[in-house]
């Protein structure tokens, strides 16, 4: 079909796909707590005339719209979670929190969801006038940031029936994601002991605290003996009081443990959990564990990928007014550091010279142009909750650029250009490349084909889902 049509319904429909943008960035809400956001896109996805599902695999705020009958299947993901910390004002290039502590849209999730929703509805509209055949879903993915709801969702199969899947996910370049990430497994860790005065008995007491803090040192001499690829987090999420003058009696500990698979990740968790009880054992107290999520390492399709490359330039490039790129100077010079798009990764040398003559040596402030696509493996240390999607059906996802040029995700420039002209030019940009790859998909069964059959190659090990069936989808 004529993609400007597709384009030009994305234009038509950008006031109510921008709105609910803004509205997501408005609410805010934190990982599975994303009830008035999910009962937003929930009204558009009807109003739309969708058929709209909810509380998918048991989880309030996860939910699918699809429209149309019969194959291809091609699933588009949505996110639309907050990140605690990081309030702020829009519009404005300092630090001005809107609450004290608060939320914020630091990741850009407010854009992810509303750009896959324009796609999703451009693709039904084209079905609707019977220029494409088949089906599309949008689907609603909660907790990407803290709880990985796809993992969930993947869990029960729900991802198995598609014929592929596409997301993007903001930032400062327009290019697609390749290669593979960490696969991660999230814990809690208690410890249980036995209130005393710190003073008057202390040898009466026996401290959840200790225990709590003999667990970290452990894992820092465990950082010298593990692979390369591998990595450790953690946090004291409860420390048992602020009274000094008590044998703390409980204590908690919330662990991160990475690996470049899920069955390495487990080997690790596993030497983690006996440090645990090595630590009560010392302490005299009492631990328990249970886990809260878990991803999967990514699989890469390169089929998926070179067909959104080609989209990412067929689309129309953003133009941006002089008074965006004022903002984003003004917002870059808040976090200040020199360098190129993607300099904290291995690259291609050619491609790291292409890049240099695209970006002007580093000095753009928005990254306007498309990243030279090359499918070399490349290994993110960070995680996502796509991989587990990626085990189940074909997957691809890129970027687009929505803030400006080196600043960081996870912070509140993010979220302070979030409802901004570049964010907005972004977002629909990103939908329009959505939408092209979804039509091409639809049009041509022998890119479905070639894409399944790379599938079936790297995924041939099977599915080894992150979590176990008794892990249950719960806010942090």
């Amino acid at each position: 079909m004529d993609k400007q049509k597709l384009y030009h319904c994305i234009d038509d429909k950008s006031p109510r796909i921008l709105g609910l943008s803004d509205q997501i960035w408005e609410y805010a809400e934190l990982s599975m707590l994303e009830n008035k956001s999910a009962k937003a896109y929930v009204e558009v996805l009807k109003a739309e005339g969708f058929l709209v599902e909810t509380e998918l695999c048991g989880i309030p705020t996860a939910f699918s719209g699809s429209y149309g009958s019969g194959r291809p299947r091609i699933g588009i993901l949505g996110e639309y979670d907050a990140l605690s910390g990081l309030s702020q004002q829009a519009g404005v290039a300092e630090k001005k929190p809107l609450v004290a502590d608060g939320c914020g849209q630091g990741c850009g999730h407010n854009l992810l969801g509303a750009a896959s929703l324009g796609a999703a509805i451009a693709i039904k509209e084209a079905i609707a006038e019977g220029k494409l055949k088949g089906t599309v879903i949008f689907y609603g993915c909660p907790g990407e940031e803290g709880c990985a709801g796809k993992t969930f969702m993947a869990r029960d199969g729900l991802f198995k029936d598609l014929d592929a899947a596409i997301t993007w996910h903001p930032g400062d370049t327009n290019e697609v994601t390749t290669g593979s990430n960490a696969a991660c497994l999230q814990m809690v860790y208690e410890f249980a002991g036995t209130a005393a005065h710190a003073a008057g008995n202390p040898w009466e007491g026996r401290s959840a605290l200790d225990g709590a803090e003999m667990m970290n040192m452990g894992v820092q001499f465990l950082r010298e003996h593990m692979e390369p690829k591998c990595s450790i987090h953690y946090s004291i999420a409860d420390a048992g009081g602020i009274s000094p003058n008590v044998v703390q009696p409980k204590a908690k500990l919330v662990y991160m443990v990475r690996a470049e698979t899920v069955r390495k990740a487990k080997a690790l968790l596993a030497r983690v959990n006996d440090i645990a009880k090595g630590a009560a054992l010392m302490s005299g107290t009492e631990v328990t564990w249970h886990q809260l999520d878990g991803t999967s390492d990514t699989l890469s399709n390169t089929v998926l990928e070179e067909l959104l490359y080609k989209n990412l330039q067929e689309a129309p490039m953003p133009e941006y007014t002089a008074d965006e790129r004022q903002f984003a100077a003004d917002l870059r010079k808040t976090y200040p550091h020199e360098g190129l798009p993607g300099d904290n990764v291995e690259t291609n040398p050619v491609l790291r010279k292409q890049i240099a003559a695209l970006s002007d040596k580093g000095q753009k402030d928005i990254n306007d142009f498309v990243v030279p696509y090359y499918p070399a493996y490349h290994y993110s240390p960070g995680s996502t909750d796509v991989g587990d999607v990626s085990w189940l059906t074909p997957t691809a996802q890129f970027n687009t650029a929505t803030w400006p040029s080196r600043i960081p995700g996870h912070s509140w420039q993010v979220v302070s250009v979030g409802k901004s002209g570049m964010a907005h030019k972004g977002l629909l940009y990103a939908a329009k490349v959505l939408a092209g790859t979804a039509a091409d998909l639809m049009e041509d069964p022998e890119i479905l084909q070639k894409a399944r059959e790379e599938f079936n190659e790297t995924a041939a090990a099977g599915y080894e889902c992150p979590i176990g069936p008794e892990v249950v989808p719960s806010a942090q």
